[in-house]
């Protein structure tokens, strides 16, 4: 959870699209030092010295309708390099396959809003790129936007209270081990496959009179009635080399020193592909815990691993 100060430097008055329900909910973060007495603008707390943004003390429905934001709000994902897969053994003595994933200098490159967009969305740039390797509009892109030039650029939509700073930087530290967040990457290509291996047809008898038809699609549409093949049918083609999408990913370490962070599972694509990480959409984050809208550094942050506990029922145990 952020102090009262990492949030004002982070969204005020860098932040002019932050709502004055936002900045009245990081002010209230200061009701337990000033006994409720949240009547200050851009001071410091008299009590703990944490600088407050805020205007009047809001009325009870205005903090009800913050509340039900802050369940309604998501934030942005950060772009992410597959370094490739391990395994660890837990406390029960188990086999945990894990991906190391790099979250390679991660920045805001373009805020989009509803005004000048028609929608709210943040454009995050990833990696390094020599200006000679970058085409003229691409480098006008980042020098207006005043970011190092970046090798990848992904959009990801947020609501308006998330919304961040042109420049901000996303680390590994944007989340939190134990959460559950969805990986989105490009599958690896398999080029031309028959039917069996792109959709688990059983194929044709392995004997008693299948000549070289064991894997064989078989028949694929009726006979005079419909007189043609339907659309969509499977049948042998290209495979793989599309987006998928990986729920409920388990983060299970974050080493903010070396950028990485290490998820239980399989993540789509070729180790060195970019992937996308964001919230999961199915168990969403509790802001409580994990920084919202990002993590704002410091610099006497603690650098060594934050590693996640596997729980405290024995998995051989279970019925």
């Amino acid at each position: 959870m952020y102090s009262v100060r990492e949030y004002a430097r982070l969204l005020h008055p860098l932040n002019p699209n932050a709502s004055p329900e936002a900045l009245f909910l990081f002010a209230v973060s200061c009701a337990p030092c000033t006994e409720g007495s949240v009547g200050f603008s851009k001071q410091e707390c008299p009590r703990c010295r944490q600088l407050v943004v805020g205007s009047a003390v809001a009325s009870m429905a205005m903090a009800e309708a913050v509340a039900r934001a802050g369940k309604e709000s998501f934030r942005t994902g950060v772009i992410a390099v597959k370094c490739g897969m391990t395994a660890i053994w837990d406390k029960w003595g188990a086999r945990v396959p894990m991906t190391v994933l790099w979250v390679n200098d991660n920045h805001v490159v373009q805020v989009k809003t509803e005004e000048t967009d028609g929608h709210f969305a943040l454009q995050i740039g990833a990696g390094q790129r020599k200006p000679k390797q970058l085409t003229k509009p691409e480098l006008g892109h980042f020098r207006a936007a005043g970011v190092p030039l970046k090798q990848h650029l992904a959009e990801f939509p947020v609501t308006e209270d998330a919304l961040l700073p042109l420049g901000t930087e996303l680390s590994v530290r944007h989340f939190r081990p134990g959460q559950y967040v969805d990986i989105a990457g490009i599958t690896t290509g398999k080029g031309f496959q028959g039917g069996m291996k792109r959709w688990g047809f059983a194929g044709m008898p392995a004997s008693h009179g299948a000549s070289l038809s064991h894997r064989s699609l078989g028949s694929t549409g009726g006979r005079q009635d419909p007189g043609k093949v339907f659309k969509g049918k499977k049948m042998a083609g290209h495979m793989g080399a599309v987006r998928r999408t990986v729920k409920n990913v388990w983060i299970y370490k974050i080493e903010p020193e070396r950028d990485l962070i290490w998820v239980r599972g399989q993540v789509p694509g070729h180790k060195g592909n970019f992937v996308y990480i964001r919230d999961a959409f199915y168990k969403k984050p509790d802001f409580s815990v994990v920084p919202f809208p990002t993590y704002a550094p410091d610099e006497d942050d603690d650098l060594s691993a934050l590693v996640a506990d596997f729980g405290e029922v024995d998995p051989f145990l279970e019925e």
